[in-house]
């Protein structure tokens, strides 16, 4: 049986979703839901759960951003994203993020039960390993938690220890200290396995280009991001593209 996380910010959506679908006669069950998306990400590390739906647009960390985070923590979770008209295009770039489906609001229960049967039909489809490049941290001091879910945020854009610091209303060395003393890394060497985590999700596709995901990630320098790829993981952005679209 499949566990299900719901994140929408809209109270009776949210609450029509979880009470308006027999997720008994589908195999699925829920199990947390969510108003945004910082708090499914939370949830979504606490539950593990096996398809996350959710809202693009919610207060403070969106839907997308929360699954970019999840994705570069090596969450493997299927996903469906809600969307309204205006975000349609916002939408279809969420394929990158390997989403399974996604609908336009207003949908009905007959279209999300549709998705989820797509989704069964699909399944087969063998999940992403956990990520071998950031630290799967428990119990991490709240500041910690808070610094790397800025980072999940920002990551795509330069960012200093200054800024995490006084945007967490903490000092640069204690924060710093914090974060290495629960993660095993600095705050700066996290943020590029972040990038570079994240980079290597979206190299899933075969469609998508190396100097695209160099972009998307943050690096205009391509020669770069490439060394900084292979010191990480071993291969090219090039070589490793190719080894997952093999997996296939």
């Amino acid at each position: 049986m499949l566990t299900v996380l719901v994140v929408e910010d809209e109270p009776v959506v949210r609450h029509g979703i979880i009470h308006g679908v027999d997720w008994a006669a589908l195999g699925c069950r829920v199990t947390g839901e969510a108003a945004n998306g910082a708090e499914g990400l939370a949830l979504a590390r606490t539950l593990r759960p096996d398809l996350i739906i959710t809202a693009i647009r919610t207060p403070g960390m969106d839907g997308i951003e929360m699954l970019t985070a999840l994705r570069a923590e090596g969450n493997p979770a299927h996903a469906i994203i809600l969307t309204a008209y205006g975000d349609f295009d916002y939408a279809r770039s969420a394929i990158q993020l390997r989403v399974s489906d996604y609908l336009l609001k207003p949908f009905s229960d007959r279209d999300l039960e549709n998705a989820i049967r797509r989704l069964h039909a699909e399944a087969g489809v063998k999940p992403p390993a956990e990520s071998p490049l950031l630290p799967r941290v428990a119990n991490a001091n709240g500041y910690v938690q808070e610094a790397m879910a800025y980072i999940a945020a920002h990551y795509a854009r330069e960012l200093s220890i200054t800024e995490i610091a006084e945007a967490l209303s903490i000092s640069e060395s204690r924060l710093s200290h914090l974060f290495r003393k629960d993660t095993g890394h600095t705050i700066t060497g996290y943020w590029t396995r972040y990038r570079i985590q994240t980079a290597m999700e979206l190299l899933r596709d075969h469609r998508v280009k190396v100097y695209e995901v160099a972009s998307l990630v943050g690096y205009r320098d391509v020669a770069y991001f490439g060394s900084l790829f292979k010191k990480l993981t071993g291969k090219t952005p090039g070589d490793w593209q190719m080894a997952v679209s093999s997996e296939k």
